[in-house]
């Protein structure tokens, strides 16, 4: 789709902090961050809705989720990871995943005001890893 931001980011026309890509994903983290290590996953293919992708785009969507979910935790040492999966601010089907501690930060979790690209670039090198 012209207009969806994730597309553009997929085709490289908007730079992003990177930290997993294969042929079907890619996972990046988000540029007001409610939390550290807040990833954004989606899949390459434009979708409105996750539950009318295709077989083996939803397979490798949630594929790539559990694994950046198990690496987020591994490299915050958090209690818990947890997702949230939309498609409403972007109409392009989405899965945030959060590394928190405990049900009320989960709860109350605000995006940041401001997006500092200096530290997300450190960070998604840090977080950066392939298969």
């Amino acid at each position: 789709m012209d207009d969806c931001v994730f597309c553009k980011i997929v085709a490289g026309e908007i730079p992003s902090h990177t930290i997993y890509e294969d042929d079907k994903t890619k996972a990046f983290l988000g540029i007001t961050p409610p939390v550290e290590g807040f990833t954004l996953v989606i899949p390459k293919v434009h979708s409105n809705e996750l539950w009318y992708m295709e077989d083996d785009d939803y397979q490798a969507l949630m594929n790539t989720v559990r694994k950046i979910g198990q690496h987020l935790r591994r490299q915050f040492n958090t209690a818990r990871v947890g997702l949230q999966v939309e498609g409403l601010d972007v109409s392009h089907t989405h899965v945030k995943i959060l590394p928190f501690s405990t049900a009320g930060q989960f709860r109350a979790l605000e995006p940041s005001q401001e997006s500092d690209h200096d530290a997300l670039g450190k960070l998604a090198k840090g977080l950066r890893f392939e298969d």
